[in-house]
């Protein structure tokens, strides 16, 4: 049986904070990164959704944001999660915020594929 805390399936490549800085994204291109946290019942239902972006011809990961000490909550203004932020060269240029209570739809999902894919 599932816990609460139980890690959801994820087969997209978890990125550590550190990696999450100006610098080191800039060398990774275009990526949708999502924001998720393991107790978050919305960010579990969400990342199959978000994984079958896969192949769009843009790098899908997620950060881990699990622990509220997370220094990315404060240093990408994560208020609710799930959230996703597209970057191109380190650069963000697209962001669906998730809502309490609702997190992401197909909508938000559409959103981040377009922007991901614009040249």
């Amino acid at each position: 049986m599932s816990g609460p805390h139980d890690r959801p399936h994820l087969p997209l490549e978890r990125l550590a904070p550190e990696t999450l800085d100006g610098r080191r994204l800039s060398r990774l291109g275009t990526w949708a990164i999502a924001f998720l946290a393991d107790w978050c019942p919305y960010c579990r239902s969400f990342v199959p959704d978000f994984a079958r972006l896969a192949g769009s011809g843009f790098g899908l990961a997620m950060a881990d944001v699990t622990s509220l000490e997370s220094p990315l909550w404060e240093r990408f203004e994560i208020e609710v999660v799930p959230t996703v932020i597209v970057f191109r060269e380190g650069v963000p240029i697209y962001r669906a915020d998730g809502r309490y209570s609702e997190g992401l739809d197909s909508n938000h999902l559409a959103g981040i594929s377009a922007a991901a894919s614009q040249s």
